[in-house]
C-alpha cells in the first residue's frame, strides 16, 4: 500500500511537471511567435519609411540623412537643369472641374516621372504646373545628352496625349521646356516636410530658357547645345530676350542625330 502510494506520488509529480514543462513551452513559442512577428512589423515600417525617404531624396543622401542627421550643401559644376511649364494653364484650368485638373496633371506629370525613370535624372519638384529635373548630380562631369533626349520624349508624350484629347473634343496641355547646363549648390533644407533643391544662377537660366520657349519646342541655352551639338539636330535661334539676362543665344532641339 506505501509503494502503490509512494508510486501514485510520483505519477502525480510526474503529470503536474509535464503540465507545467508543457505550459512553459507553449507560452515560450507563443511569446517567439509575437517575437516574430513584431520583427516582421518593424523591418516592414523600416523599409516603407526607406522607400518613402527614397522617393523623396537621392539615395546617397537619404543614407548621408540617415547616418548623419544632416546633409552639408555641395557644389555641383557640370549639371544641367530642366523645367517644363503648360501653355495656358489657366485658361485650360477654367474649362476643367477641380478633380478634372488635377487627374490631368497628375497624368502628365506621371508621364514625366516614368521618362526620367529610365535615365540618371533626379526629379526636384513639382510648382503648380511646373515641372523640375537635373542630371549632373555626382561627382565626376558628365555630358546632358539624357536629359536632354528626355526633354524631347516628354513632348513627344504630350503631343501624343493631345491628339487623343483631340479626337474626344478635350482641352488639352502643350508645354515649353528649357535646359541650362552649368553649376549649382544642392542640400536638403528645412527639418519639418524637408526637401532636396538645388541653387544658383543656372536654375534661373533654365527658367529663362522655358519661358522664351514656343509649345511643343526642347530650347536649350549655349552651355548646353556646346555640349550636346555632335548628339542632336539643333536649330539656332539667334539672340533672344531674356528677362533680367539681356539677349541670350539660344537654340531648338529637334531631334537625335541619326547614326550613319
Amino acid at each position: 500500500r506505501n509503494l502503490r502510494n509512494i508510486l501514485g506520488l510520483i505519477a502525480g509529480f510526474v503529470v503536474l511537471l509535464a503540465i507545467s514543462l508543457y505550459s512553459r513551452f507553449r507560452s515560450s513559442r507563443k511569446a517567439r511567435k509575437a517575437l516574430e512577428k513584431q520583427s516582421r512589423q518593424i523591418k516592414e515600417e523600416r523599409e516603407r519609411s526607406e522607400e518613402l525617404l527614397l522617393n523623396i531624396l537621392p539615395a546617397p543622401i537619404a543614407k548621408q540623412l540617415k547616418d548623419n542627421g544632416k546633409v552639408p550643401a555641395k557644389r555641383f559644376d557640370h549639371v544641367t537643369v530642366l523645367f517644363t511649364d503648360f501653355v495656358d494653364f489657366t485658361k485650360i484650368s477654367e474649362q476643367l472641374t477641380p478633380e478634372q485638373l488635377v487627374a490631368e496633371i497628375d497624368y502628365c506629370f506621371k508621364g514625366f516621372d516614368f521618362i526620367i525613370s529610365q535615365y540618371d535624372i533626379e526629379k526636384i519638384k513639382t510648382i503648380g504646373d511646373a515641372y523640375m529635373c537635373v542630371s549632373g548630380l555626382i561627382d565626376h562631369r558628365t555630358i546632358p545628352n539624357e536629359i536632354v533626349k528626355a526633354a524631347l520624349e516628354m513632348q513627344e508624350f504630350l503631343e501624343e496625349t493631345a491628339e487623343v484629347k483631340r479626337r474626344q473634343g478635350l482641352p488639352f496641355f502643350k508645354a515649353r521646356v528649357g535646359l541650362h547646363t552649368g553649376s549649382v549648390v544642392a542640400g536638403v533644407v528645412g527639418i519639418n516636410k524637408f526637401a532636396y533643391d538645388i541653387w544658383g544662377d543656372t536654375v534661373n537660366l533654365a527658367a529663362r530658357m522655358e519661358a522664351a520657349c514656343e509649345p511643343g519646342e526642347v530650347n536649350i541655352s549655349e552651355s548646353t547645345f556646346n555640349q550636346v551639338r555632335y548628339s542632336f539636330d539643333c536649330q539656332y535661334r539667334g539672340k533672344v530676350k531674356a528677362k533680367n539676362k539681356g539677349m541670350v543665344d539660344m537654340y531648338y532641339v529637334k531631334q537625335p542625330v541619326k547614326a550613319i
